[in-house]
C-alpha cells in the first residue's frame, strides 16, 4: 500500500495569504487559486480590483500545473516550439501556475491571474514558498 501527502485547508489559506501579501506589496490586483493534486479547487480569492475574468484564469493555470506536474511557464515555452501542444485538452499554458511538490510528490498547485504573466508567477512563488 502506498501513502501520499495532501494539502490541508490551512495550507491553502497560508499560501493564499502569502500570495496576497506579495501582490499588495507590488500593488497588483490578482486572483489566487489553490487546487489539490487532481486539480480540484481548494481555495480561491479575488482581491479587490482584480479583473472579472481573473478567477477563472487563475483556476485554469493552477489546474494545468497540478495535472501536468510542471509550471505553466514551461508549458508556454514548449508551446512556442511545438504549437500542437496547444490542442491538448484542459490546459492553459500561460505563465502563472506553479505545481506544489513535497518530497517528490505533487500535492497541488497555485495559479495567479490579474497582473502580467511573470508577475503572476512571482505572486504564486511567494505562496509556494510557504509549503516549505
Amino acid at each position: 500500500m502506498l501513502s501520499r501527502f495532501i494539502l490541508s485547508a490551512e495550507d491553502a489559506r497560508t499560501m493564499v495569504a502569502a500570495c496576497k501579501e506579495e501582490a499588495q506589496r507590488q500593488n497588483w490586483r490578482v486572483s489566487i487559486a489553490v487546487v489539490d493534486e487532481a486539480g480540484l479547487l481548494m481555495h480561491l480569492e479575488r482581491m479587490d480590483g482584480a479583473v472579472p475574468q481573473s478567477p477563472d484564469i487563475a483556476i485554469r493555470k493552477a489546474r494545468t500545473a497540478a495535472l501536468t506536474r510542471t509550471s505553466t511557464k514551461t508549458l508556454e515555452d514548449v508551446a512556442k516550439e511545438r504549437p500542437g501542444t496547444l490542442t491538448f485538452p484542459d490546459r492553459l499554458p500561460v505563465q502563472g501556475g506553479i505545481p506544489l511538490m513535497h518530497e517528490g510528490q505533487c500535492v497541488g498547485a497555485i495559479g495567479v491571474s490579474g497582473a502580467k504573466s511573470p508577475e503572476d508567477e512571482m505572486v504564486a512563488l511567494a505562496g509556494a514558498k510557504q509549503l516549505g
